[in-house]
């Protein structure tokens, strides 16, 4: 919601756990709910905005007021809500060629046609072959600058610089090839090439009725 013109795609999993008739009443008792909590956030932002812009003393809340009036030109498209049953192949395959269907739209994604440099694609190949060799750990961590270093040996990314691969990380993180998170100061020199590794350490640590599980073992 902070995010401008967002794109969100609804995902309902555990299709195999509802009867038929069940999927289509609750993928419309979502929409509905999701479509009452963008009017509701709307609501109240104005309430918020129209309250400063009230006060007597908006001079000291200019800061909080710029910040609301950002959030309220912050528009979100909702898109229709796929159900899948997860553990079923086709399905997936069913919301992969959706979600990239979407994506292809350049009424939603304006920018889908902007052309990349060559030197992203080169990196990307060599950042996909570095963590496919057998040298790579299965947890798909390195640090940055060790990554840099490996990707100078490749003749044609000889001068490639830390700031460009910065650029070019970020764009990756972004497809969801790699996990980089820059932002966070323990994390910002480590880059996950293998996300699929922090998918699972997340399913070992966050999971539904965790604390009963946990309660129930004598």
């Amino acid at each position: 919601m902070r995010v401008p013109n967002s794109v969100v795609l609804p995902v309902g999993t555990h299709v195999d756990c509802c009867r038929e008739e069940e999927v289509e009443e609750k993928r419309c008792d979502i929409m509905t709910k999701i479509t009452a909590m963008l009017v509701e956030r709307k609501s109240n932002l104005t309430h918020f905005i129209n309250n400063l812009e009230g006060s007597e003393e908006l001079e000291f809340y200019v800061d909080q007021w710029e910040r609301l009036k950002e959030m309220e030109t912050c528009t979100l498209t909702i898109l229709n809500l796929v159900a899948v049953n997860c553990t079923d192949h086709h399905d997936i395959k069913k919301l992969e060629a959706t979600i990239l269907e979407h994506v292809k739209n350049e009424d939603l994604f304006p920018e889908v046609v902007r052309v990349l440099p060559p030197v992203y694609r080169q990196v990307e190949a060599a950042i996909v072959d570095i963590a496919q060799s057998e040298e790579m750990a299965d947890h798909g961590m390195m640090d940055l600058q060790y990554l840099l270093s490996k990707l100078s040996q490749c003749e044609h990314l000889a001068s490639l610089g830390r700031e460009l691969l910065q650029d070019i990380l970020r764009y990756l993180h972004r497809i969801g090839l790699v996990v980089w998170y820059e932002e966070i100061k323990h994390l910002e020199s480590t880059v996950f090439l293998q996300p699929t590794f922090l998918i699972t350490m997340f399913k070992l640590l966050v999971r539904y009725r965790l604390v009963q599980q946990l309660e129930s073992i004598s």
